[in-house]
């Protein structure tokens, strides 16, 4: 069994891309441990469990049946506080992504950062998909002061996802898309050593992945490394990080 850390901020983060790894790795033996900064119990983005806009742009019925299952585990309801973690009593660190505005207290973390990068020196299995990458991408290197990424090919939420999602929406819920004024893609993309590290995967705004079908998900794997997009991609990024933590 592997003990694997998921942070999360107090609230806001993508129902699938937390509900769906937590029950994928547990299914698979493994052992999650989620903190947020101060141990408050967090709470998905509630737009993404009832619909964002006339109940269409949210999570699907079988992330929402997974999110409901977890709501009652122990470990999510007292997690523990930032501050508090040991980088180097985890097995593996899987970094979840969400836009709305709550979700700055996790992706701006300087706290955060650190114990990220003291994971990452260990050169075990990490898993991030969609903002959640912007984690990756801000934390730098002791050695090099650049971003852990500056080596790696990794994917992320890509820009056409980002600015369609905000062309939609933004007559009704304003910014709500658009966590920071950069791109998600630009940033990433800025803290790489080449472009080139970045793919986007096939162009898609609609087709998912799900338990039983990984055709339509779209995830980069690079060494101890594995990224994905967005929701789509949860399935098939949590079974490619469990098969690296056995």
């Amino acid at each position: 069994m592997a003990v694997v850390l998921m942070p999360l901020p107090d609230h806001d983060f993508d129902v699938t891309e937390v509900a769906v790894p937590w029950k994928v790795l547990t299914e698979a033996g493994h052992r999650i441990v989620f903190a947020t900064e101060d141990g408050a119990t967090p709470a998905a983005d509630p737009r993404l469990l009832d619909g964002v806009i006339f109940g269409k742009l949210g999570a699907r019925a079988d992330a929402i049946a997974c999110y409901r299952e977890l709501e009652s585990e122990p470990a999510f309801r007292a997690p523990r506080r930032w501050r508090e973690l040991d980088a180097t009593t985890f097995d593996g660190l899987f970094l979840a992504g969400g836009h709305a505005p709550g979700m700055r207290q996790y992706l701006g973390s300087d706290q955060l950062r650190a114990t990220v990068a003291a994971f990452w020196r260990l050169e075990r299995p990490v898993a991030a998909i969609c903002h959640g990458v912007l984690v990756l991408a801000r934390t730098l290197d002791e050695r090099s002061g650049r971003s852990v990424l500056h080596q790696r090919r990794t994917t992320c939420l890509p820009k056409y996802m980002e600015r369609s999602a905000y062309l939609l929406t933004f007559w009704k819920l304003g910014r709500y898309y658009r966590t920071y004024p950069a791109y998600v893609e630009d940033e990433v993309t800025a803290a790489l050593a080449a472009p080139a590290q970045l793919e986007r995967g096939p162009r898609t705004l609609t087709a998912r992945g799900s338990r039983d079908d990984d055709g339509p998900a779209f995830i980069v794997e690079d060494g101890t490394y594995v990224s994905g997009r967005w929701p789509g991609d949860s399935w098939r990024l949590a079974r490619a990080f469990a098969q690296r933590l056995t």
